[in-house]
């Protein structure tokens, strides 16, 4: 109930805070200042890659506000369908720094501060883009994990406004990285949601980004515009004047449980399939309801997979090879494994699955796609399987 009412009046705050503000009538005074807010992670999976925004201070003018691109309206219609199929909108966002900062400190996130290094003419050109900008008509934009999120917006507007008085270093990042690469350097990787990732995702992040592709995290543009400068009547001078840090977080490691971990859970599933194939060799016998469990299982995860790849418009679910293992086609095939006596032709489906398992060892090994590493002892224990299957056929 306290927390309720802290949101109430935090609102009410925020909403007589923004009368001040209005669009395309303000001018900014020469004591105003425009700077980048980058937050850093939170607990959940959707946070885990921090966050960025501008932030307008003048205080001549009474405004303090931040203008935030990764918001999205929990009324939109069919709003969970379109998340899904990567067609919900996101928006721009302004609101006050107050509310704004708030929000990150109760969520434990660090928030760190660049006052941009511009003239008051360049600082009333962003402004006037961002106010532009959050006209409904204007402000919702069809966001992209990769390619048009919260991070890059931020490179964008800047390069838009600044044109080539804007110097890009493109060297702020030595190393070379591919798009999953970077992913999972901010999620651990034996954990469900770095798990679930690497399982939905295709080869197409698979490539190596370029520098100017790094900033749909927002750490890289952190980065990038300290690395930057802007050219001027007095010469080239930084981009950003100077740093600092607002809040600063408690340390707060999330404690990791490997029993409840992806490779335990599908290391023992793993085992349990070789166990059961090792009695079915020694007794001479097929595990019927082992093998239906395991073409329909693959058959579902294949089905899905191939949903995320055709029926959605998320760019990296594209050219998913998870489908060498997870083959929809298994799901036709589940009445006829659960047979004592199958058609001949399901020993031919085997071994098509054992070729398909090759193949995925060749696109995992010659670096076409990374595949989640929990998954290893699942594939290891399904090609025993299928060439136990394909050899009891015999």
């Amino acid at each position: 109930m306290k927390k309720k009412l802290i949101l109430l009046s935090f609102i009410a705050l925020h909403i007589l805070f923004l009368t001040n503000v209005k669009a395309q009538k303000t001018t900014l005074s020469e004591t105003a200042v425009i700077s980048v807010l980058t937050m850093g992670p939170g607990n959940a999976l959707n946070d885990s890659f921090g966050h960025s925004a501008f932030r307008i201070l003048d205080p001549n003018q009474h405004i303090d506000v931040v203008y935030n691109y990764g918001v999205y309206d929990f009324n939109t219609p069919h709003f969970y369908l379109k998340f899904t199929k990567g067609q919900l909108m996101y928006q721009l966002d302004r609101t006050s720094f107050n509310l704004f900062y708030r929000h990150y400190m109760e969520q434990n996130r660090w928030i760190k501060e660049q006052v941009l290094n511009l003239t008051t003419a360049e600082k009333q050109e962003v402004f006037n883009f961002l106010q532009n900008n959050y006209l409904p008509e204007n402000r919702n934009y069809s966001y992209d994990f990769f390619f048009d999120n919260c991070a890059t917006r931020i490179r964008d507007v800047l390069a838009r406004v600044l044109k080539n008085k804007l110097v890009y270093n493109s060297q702020f990042e030595t190393d070379t990285y591919t798009f999953r690469q970077l992913i999972q350097k901010n999620v651990f990787w034996n954990s469900w949601g770095s798990f679930g990732m690497d399982l939905a995702i295709g080869a197409v992040v698979d490539r190596n980004a370029t520098s100017w592709e790094y900033q749909f995290l927002p750490e890289y543009v952190f980065k990038a515009l300290e690395k930057s400068t802007i050219s001027g009547k007095q010469g080239a001078t930084n981009l950003v004047k100077n740093t600092s840090t607002l809040f600063k977080n408690s340390s707060n490691q999330k404690s990791v449980v490997f029993f409840t971990s992806p490779l335990f859970i599908i290391g023992f599933l793993s085992i349990m399939i070789l166990g059961w194939t090792f009695k079915d060799y020694r007794d001479k016998a097929r595990n019927r309801w082992l093998d239906t469990s395991i073409f329909a299982f693959t058959g579902i995860m294949g089905v899905f997979l191939l949903l995320l790849w055709f029926a959605t418009d998320h760019f990296a679910t594209q050219h998913n090879y998870n489908l060498l293992w997870a083959v929809p086609l298994s799901l036709f095939c589940v009445v006829e494994v659960s047979k004592n006596n199958p058609k001949f032709w399901l020993k031919k489906y085997i071994m098509f699955q054992i070729l398909m398992l090759l193949l995925l060892s060749i696109h995992w090994i010659t670096g076409v796609q990374s595949f989640p590493l929990a998954l290893s002892p699942l594939l290891m224990a399904l090609c025993i399987r299928y060439i136990y299957i394909f050899s009891f056929f015999k």
